[in-house]
């Protein structure tokens, strides 16, 4: 027997709630520059309740091929991608739109 979701009522498969939970985050992108003047983009404003902050974290740590973590709610990627971060953010889901880019 299939799984139902306890937000919407449908099946897992079929669950919605992620690409709604997407659409309605206001995320905050910005650059910080760490020890020895590395610079690293930070992601924040994700609801680590409704999307999965790990899986994004990973998709954008393998399409800039950098290293990153997730602290916080907050995803820290190696370098600065503030140029392509916000055309990556809308190709998962995220409206850009609700993307702002410091």
């Amino acid at each position: 027997m299939n799984e139902i979701c306890n937000k919407c009522g449908l099946p897992r498969q079929l669950c919605v709630c992620e690409t709604i939970a997407k659409e309605s985050q206001r995320i905050k992108v910005y650059t910080v520059t760490k020890k020895f003047q590395k610079v690293s983009t930070v992601i924040e404003g994700l609801n680590e309740r409704e999307i999965d902050v790990r899986d994004v974290a990973r998709k954008l740590k393998s399409e800039f091929a950098c290293g990153g973590t997730v602290k916080d709610g907050r995803i820290e990627l190696q370098g600065n991608h503030k140029a392509k971060i916000k055309n990556s953010l809308a190709s998962l889901g995220f409206k850009t739109a609700t993307i702002d880019v410091k």
